[in-house]
């Protein structure tokens, strides 16, 4: 192997192990891309010292004939928010919390570790991952390596442009709404939020029961869907310091080659719940057709959910609420006041929007949510998966400041972060769900399709994920493939 950058997780752990590349070279190799990329602000914080010492490790296990493990040596990125490494600043894009450093190592970084990663630092989220798009006071904004004058989204925007530009071979995230899956099609990356409570989460001295409403989870990006099986089975599995951690499940990455011709798949150009952009619409349909032409079942098929106005008014009542928990517990352990710290507009308003909340009707959106959740447990009962749209629109502006698109197919919407998106639905269910990339439009912005999934079935939405990787591959796409 000539060239560590845009290696897979595998094929880069197996060189090292072999002696036939050193992980010091391959840690060099990113560190350099790193630096001769800053303009993307995809990383926060670089630890060079200790990610050269997690390289020397690496290569001294190789030369005695040890493997540390299936990331032995493989650079690998956190994202700035719930996952931290002890001893190294911890900001959750917060400008206030730009000296704060985390105590504790999180489950995901032990995880990681134990499996030989090294770590090369935190990547960027805008302020608590509250949006959709990666912009923040602290860093600042994150471009999609495609073009650097759209949003390569959020809130794992960091994570996900590391990736597409080569500086990390797989990354972090977490997901609320979208955050794994939006910043996936805005950088043409793969990812999978995971069936609630399947990788444990252990946020340092918050409430650890508040990701129920609407279900928040931990998940891996990466650009090819075998690294994010890899980085999936890695961080699954149960852990005390998580409430809502279930049992372990056999590992999926032995089960996601697959036959296209053994999945049926219900594909919903919009859920029939907002509009989609034309150019959006054609690129999914044309990866959907694709899958088809590999042998899968595909049937047009939308399920019966609420409407747009009720099911986003619940949504955005929970996330709101959990926000503003969160908020509350940061201001009292930091000693910040969101009214006046230097933060983006959107975050007050966003805590207040849960702060206003009544309790009772705010637990009585579950009802709406329920709808929800049956409506798609109806589509799944008859098709293997759900595939959809993970964006209405292609990649939208990089700063916060010049808000999101009013208008999707000729129709007035309201320019708020569920318009752009058809997500967030399934954080409210708690399906599993994987994102890969379905092709970019005429203007070269990438376009993602999601996989939407029976609980607890990952490897059968990672499965139809390969299918999808196989028919319409996309490693030849990113910048620096194409360079």
């Amino acid at each position: 192997m000539d060239d560590p950058i845009g290696a897979s997780a595998t094929a880069l752990a197996d060189a090292i192990r072999a002696g036939e590349l050193s992980a010091e070279t391959v840690l060099d190799a990113h560190l350099d891309r790193i630096a001769d990329h800053e303009e993307l602000n995809a990383f926060v914080t670089v630890i060079e010292d200790s990610a050269r010492e997690q390289a020397r490790r690496a290569d001294e296990a190789a030369e005695a004939g040890e493997s540390l493990g299936p990331l032995h040596g493989v650079p690998v990125a956190i994202k700035d928010l719930m996952q931290r490494k002890a001893g190294v600043r911890n900001t959750l894009g917060l400008a206030p919390l730009s000296d704060h450093v985390a105590e504790t190592d999180s489950v995901t970084v032990e995880r990681l570790e134990a499996a030989g990663a090294v770590i090369l630092g935190t990547t960027n989220t805008p302020a608590l991952g509250h949006t959709i798009k990666t912009d923040n006071r602290l860093q600042g904004s994150t471009p999609t390596p495609f073009d650097d004058g759209h949003s390569a989204g959020g809130s794992s925007g960091g994570s996900a442009a590391a990736l597409a530009a080569g500086l990390t071979t797989i990354a972090t995230g977490s997901d609320i709404g979208g955050s794994l899956r939006v910043p996936a099609s805005c950088c043409h990356v793969a990812s999978i939020k995971p069936t609630f409570g399947r990788v444990p989460s252990d946020s340092e001295g918050l409430d650890r029961f508040n990701d129920h409403s609407p279900f928040l989870v931990l998940g891996p990006l990466a650009r090819s869907v075998e690294d994010v099986a890899l980085a999936y089975d890695l961080l699954a599995g149960p852990d005390d310091r998580d409430p809502f951690s279930v049992p372990e499940t056999p590992p999926v990455s032995d089960r996601i080659d697959r036959p296209a011709a053994q999945f049926s798949v219900a594909y919903s150009p919009d859920l029939d719940l907002q509009p989609v952009a034309p150019e959006v619409r054609e690129t999914v349909g044309g990866a959907v057709d694709d899958l088809a032409s590999a042998g899968a079942t595909v049937d047009e098929r939308d399920p019966d959910l609420p409407s747009y106005a009720e099911l986003s008014e619940a949504y955005m009542a929970q996330v709101g609420l959990s926000f503003a928990a969160i908020a509350t517990q940061i201001e009292e352990r930091f000693g910040i006041d969101f009214e006046t710290a230097d933060v983006v507009d959107t975050v007050p308003s966003t805590i207040a929007l849960g702060k206003s909340a009544d309790a009772l009707e705010t637990q009585l959106q579950n009802v709406p949510r329920t709808a929800a959740y049956d409506a798609i447990e109806a589509v799944l009962d008859e098709y293997d998966v759900l595939v959809t749209p993970t964006l209405t629109v292609p990649p939208y502006s990089r700063d916060l400041a010049d808000g999101y698109p009013t208008e999707i197919d000729g129709e007035e919407v309201m320019g708020v972060p569920t318009d752009q998106m058809l997500t967030w639905v399934f954080n409210m269910t708690g399906h599993p769900v994987a994102a890969v990339p379905a092709g970019r439009t005429d203007d070269g912005l990438p376009v993602g399709l999601q996989i939407v999934g029976r609980r607890y079935a990952e490897a059968d939405v990672l499965a139809v994920a390969t299918a999808i990787e196989e028919a319409r591959p996309w490693a030849a796409e990113y910048p620096f493939a194409e360079s």
